[in-house]
């Protein structure tokens, strides 16, 4: 049985690392199915909106979003609105998605579901 993304750790990529094939993007939505598979500009992301109560809540939930991404040594796009937050995940290097993307969505959810 495969390793659960939560319990996975981004590693660093390179311009020639390989992006996730067809299968592994279905084996891993499975463990991320909140998560939609949007293209923009032409480059593969995976995206969730998260709702909140209030501005506080939402503004809490983006700093732990960007500590998690400083450990992983992954950076998303975070748009922090009263009551809500976007969150995108993509591997900027390889311009695509890579498993990094499927580990950080995950560990975002699991921030949501702690909060």
């Amino acid at each position: 049985m495969p390793v659960p993304l939560i319990q996975q750790k981004c590693v660093a990529c390179r311009r020639d690392s390989p992006a996730v094939t067809p299968n592994q993007i279905e084996q891993f939505k499975q463990q991320v199915p909140d998560w939609e598979l949007v293209n923009e500009e032409g480059i593969p992301r995976l995206s969730r909106s998260f709702k909140f109560a209030d501005f506080v809540q939402a503004l809490s939930f983006t700093q732990k979003v960007g500590q998690l991404a400083e450990m992983e040594g992954h950076h998303p796009r975070i748009v922090t609105e009263w009551g809500r937050v976007l969150v995108m995940w993509w591997t900027h290097k390889i311009r695509n998605l890579h498993v990094n993307d499927f580990i950080a969505a995950a560990k975002t959810d699991l921030i949501y579901k702690d909060m």
